[in-house]
């Protein structure tokens, strides 16, 4: 039996990873503007741009939710009047927010709006649940520190209308629901305004009062001294187990990723669900959608606490990516035997390397020869952005992604 219909949830930070997402299979995208966003790096949306996201996505009826949570100060509060109204006539579908103050002049400028409680609001029980509920929310944005017995709980004990949503897949903060100080407190970067330095990743040592300028290393083991460091969130195996618990929407972290990361990691989650829906009752995950996760750079992964208090999700040797798959190129087109492209990393005639389409099991193939625009015979793209083309059996859709194995 499916339990409920799944939302994949894909993050945009501008409108190239937009388009990933969209064409990639989300059901929702989620954004940001340069104010009350809990992600300041990426280029995020300006109001026009705001508006032609919303457009071009509902013309594929995915659904837009727009940010407004970190925690504002007194001086930004006059500010949030015109974000709603613009958000409003932009037509996003969802505000999400952690701030009840936020809430109430959510509720009071836009009446009609749908609102989403942050996961920064830390969500724990369904007593907290069911009063923002009862305030007007939509949807809750669980804390990531629950497991899928905490949210069945949660999930049994609300209304039905409330709609769940969990983080799935992604960076993962080491402080609690993403509330952190260490960012301010050592830089002067306030990661409640979206500006964290991320000094969990930092390698840490110690210094004796008495002896200046001695540092001697932390290790908990051998392994060494990124004591802070989290693994990477992913669940892309365990979908029927989050439909079962009663989770409405499955969010993948990575507003500041690029998107190439957006278009694999939409993409795989999408066809999990689609196999899902498949046999709901004997879910198996084929391993070709399960590699997909690995072929994009990434931290090692962990599930996080859905199983319990994990045993084994920090990190110690570095706070490096693992990275093993290259981008070399987009496709624009396909015809007469040709398939046209636009090249974003230097690769040679003789590579063998995959194309990746919507919903499509990676294909491998050698390019045995390139072509310039002009239909030239070359050896290598090399420059940035160039037109290429290359002979081949099969077509491939525009947008369909080229990459190459780095350890090949």
């Amino acid at each position: 039996m499916i339990c409920n219909k799944l939302e994949v949830l894909a993050p945009v930070g501008d409108m190239e990873r937009l388009d990933s997402a969209l064409q990639y299979g989300a059901d929702a995208v989620y954004l940001g503007r340069k104010q009350f966003g809990m992600r300041s790096a990426p280029a995020n949306f300006d109001f026009e741009n705001l508006c032609t996201a919303v457009e071009k996505s509902h013309k594929k009826s995915v659904k837009v939710y727009l940010t407004c949570n970190t925690l504002p100060r007194n001086n930004e509060i006059p500010q949030f009047e015109k974000f709603v109204r613009e958000a409003v006539e932009a037509g996003v579908d969802a505000l999400i927010c952690a701030d009840i103050g936020l809430m109430t002049l959510i509720k009071k400028f836009a009446p009609d709006m749908e609102i989403h409680i942050s996961t920064q609001t830390g969500i724990v029980n369904y007593a907290t649940a069911r009063e923002l509920f009862n305030m007007g929310a939509k949807r809750v944005v669980l804390a990531r520190e629950l497991s899928l017995d905490e949210i069945s709980e949660i999930r049994a004990k609300t209304s039905p209308e409330l709609e769940i949503e969990c983080f799935v897949h992604g960076a993962m903060c080491v402080s609690f629901s993403g509330r952190c100080l260490l960012s301010q407190y050592l830089v002067n970067r306030d990661a409640n305004h979206g500006e964290c330095a991320q000094p969990c990743r930092w390698g840490y040592y110690l210094m004796e009062e008495k002896r200046p300028g001695q540092y001697f290393p932390i290790f908990e083991d051998e392994r060494g001294t990124f004591i802070l460091n989290a693994k990477d969130l992913c669940m892309i195996e365990h979908i029927d187990k989050l439909a079962r618990a009663g989770v409405d929407s499955l969010k993948i972290e990575g507003r500041a990723k690029s998107a190439y990361y957006v278009t694999v990691v939409t993409n795989a989650y999408r066809m999990a669900v689609d196999e899902y829906y498949k046999n709901p009752e004997n879910f198996t995950l084929p391993d070709w959608i399960r590699e997909e996760v690995f072929k994009v750079s990434h931290r090692q992964y962990c599930s996080g606490f859905f199983f319990g208090v994990p045993e084994n999700s920090q990190y110690y040797e570095n706070s490096g990516y693992i990275r093993n798959y290259d981008v070399v190129a987009v496709v624009d087109g396909f015809e007469n035997g040709s398939v046209y492209c636009t090249q974003r990393n230097r690769f040679f005639a003789g590579d063998t390397v995959e194309i990746l389409s919507p919903s499509e099991k990676p294909v491998e193939i050698k390019i045995d020869r390139l072509f310039d625009e002009e239909g030239r015979e070359i050896e290598t793209a090399n420059h940035a952005m160039m037109r290429f083309s290359f002979k081949s059996d099969k077509s491939f859709p525009a947008g369909s992604v080229i990459r190459k194995n780095l350890e090949q």
